[in-house]
């Protein structure tokens, strides 16, 4: 079977818009977590967020661009134009038909929504801009990819709820194993920030309500956590055929080895508890891989800081590694950043590709008071140097969508 490899990296998330400086703000412990500056949240409950700050969508694509794409798409466009550079990637009419893009998003255009009811409301029916339903479909972020870098290949997008942005390097995988694709642009979305959304998930509960403190309220596995930080983002990656890597001189990140999907089956949002089911998905997505768990270094957890799913994410790790487990480094991005929801997989897959480069794993920070059910190696408050030869990337979505990803060193 040929060998699926990444050869390129983008990102604009709460601590960058570039791949640089969000690897050396997580590797730092640095916060990207702020207060609510998308609109006036002083009355709502939680008021903090994890915002990607600094984002001049005009001057980066041009006003004209800027006006007719939602947010969530004009930040797909951005990593994937960091990407595509990164991997040294350049298309023409010869190979374009072979070039696909999966991009997948959870949330979409709800602000952009927001505001076509808000006008609708105010101003009346011809008011409401003729770019609304194009703009904030699912689909538009893989497709506005696709346009911005001249690709007529396979051009896909799906909605696996927190589990979406990994899922895409799995479909890429599979685009290419298939033989529909020698490369694939993959990555995970979202730029959610409405008064309505963050309403709905404060009153639904699960996020944190530390407004005081905002960099030290996104808290995984410590036993003071009390939800997680909604933030927003875009992680892109270009995913390619080793062969077509080998024959143009591109260097790899790492090889996606394998992974799998499973469900919980069990509740709308809430985790099944025993963990069973995620620890299938992971245990499943090594036998794919042809990893043992004695050869996984580091575990990028999905690690929300939600009071049950942290627990049962400890359980499902334990589960799938018996073990091995004590002895592996587990950590959470999203304590920095926080829950880039369409985009959180990707931002953790690319996490465990440049751990894989760079032999270092980022912290997880705020994990100050152990929890007795959460009892793993979770690389407390600083990055750690650690050689890493395979990393999973776990990612549990709303609805109970499971995704584990397997990478491995090039």
């Amino acid at each position: 079977m040929s060998e699926v490899v990444v050869t390129g990296l983008g990102a604009v998330t709460p601590l960058g818009l570039n791949v640089a400086d969000t690897w050396a703000g997580l590797l730092a412990g640095r916060s990207g977590i702020g207060p609510v500056s998308a609109f006036d949240a002083s009355g709502y409950p939680t008021r903090i967020a994890g915002e990607v700050r600094g984002f001049d969508a005009e001057a980066l694509l041009g006003r004209k661009k800027a006006r007719r794409t939602a947010r969530f798409a004009q930040l797909a466009v951005v990593a994937a134009r960091e990407a595509v550079a990164d991997a040294g990637l350049e298309v023409d009419e010869r190979d374009a038909g072979r070039v696909g893009v999966v991009v997948n998003c959870a949330v979409a255009g709800v602000p952009e929504t927001q505001a076509a009811v808000d006008t609708l409301r105010d101003r009346g029916p011809d008011e409401v801009s003729p770019f609304y339903v194009p703009t904030t479909i699912p689909n538009m972020p893989a497709c506005e990819v696709a346009i911005d870098l001249g690709v007529h290949g396979p051009v896909t997008a799906s909605a696996l709820a927190c589990a979406s942005g990994n899922a895409a390097l799995l479909e890429a995988r599979r685009l290419i194993l298939a033989g529909e694709a020698d490369v694939v642009v993959a990555g995970g979305t979202d730029a959610g920030f409405a008064q309505v959304m963050l309403a709905g998930l404060a009153n639904m509960g699960p996020l944190s309500r530390r407004n005081d403190e905002p960099e030290r309220a996104s808290r995984p596995f410590d036993a003071d956590r009390d939800g997680f930080v909604f933030g927003e983002g875009a992680v892109v990656t270009v995913v390619e055929s080793a062969e077509h890597a080998r024959a143009r001189g591109a260097q790899a990140y790492g090889t996606v080895a394998g992974g799998a999907l499973t469900a919980d089956a069990f509740h709308m949002s809430a985790p099944e508890p025993s963990g069973r089911h995620a620890a299938a998905a992971i245990s499943t997505a090594l036998q794919r891989a042809r990893v043992t768990p004695e050869e996984v270094d580091y575990v990028c957890a999905h690690g929300t800081a939600t009071r049950i799913n942290d627990k049962v994410e400890t359980a499902a790790i334990r589960q799938a590694f018996g073990d091995v487990a004590d002895r592996l480094a587990v950590s959470s991005p999203k304590s920095m950043v926080g829950h880039l929801i369409g985009a959180a997989g990707a931002l953790s897959a690319l996490v465990c590709l440049l751990a894989i480069r760079d032999g270092v794993v980022p912290p997880t920070v705020n994990l100050d008071t152990p929890d007795p059910d959460c009892d793993l190696d979770y690389v407390p408050h600083v990055a750690r140097e650690l050689p890493v030869r395979a990393a999973t990337v776990n990612a549990f979505g709303f609805g109970g969508q499971n995704c584990v990803v397997v990478l491995r060193a090039p």
